[in-house]
């Protein structure tokens, strides 16, 4: 009789995972969206993201109610060319959000870009939104 190996259903996972593959096709504003990655470790979320070309001023990142959102834009090709004859890489504004499925702490989250790379960490919450209630 072969194994078979079970595996918990998390239904909230399985809804973020189609959520996020959802916005891929939600239509946006004309522009390009960076490769992002997401992993968690036992402390924290960590975001890594690809902006080639961008500074810390292009770049605006909010976290808010359990989702972190990174905006952005690259400046639009320079018009010193008199034609083009591939046009590859992305320009224009972006958009990306993020819902985490536990809570993180939102003071704590911290951003670093270094060589094109935008690497938001997000420890996760202390404060499990469960506390002891005294009966009196």
């Amino acid at each position: 009789m072969p194994f078979v190996a079970f595996a918990r259903w998390d239904p909230i996972r399985d809804l973020l995972a189609i959520q996020q593959r959802l916005d891929r096709f939600a239509p946006g504003p004309a522009g390009w969206r960076p490769p992002v990655d997401l992993h968690e470790t036992a402390a924290e979320y960590v975001i890594t993201a690809e902006v080639p070309g961008m500074t810390r001023d292009n770049l605006e990142i909010q976290a808010r109610d359990g989702a972190v959102t990174i905006a952005g834009e690259r400046p639009d090709r320079p018009g010193t060319c008199e034609q083009y004859h591939r046009i590859e890489r992305g320009h224009g504004s972006f958009r990306r959000s993020f819902h985490l499925p536990t809570p993180i702490d939102e003071d704590r989250v911290t951003a670093d870009l270094r060589d094109g790379v935008l690497t938001i960490r997000c420890p996760k919450s202390q404060d499990n939104g469960a506390r002891r209630i005294h009966v009196s």
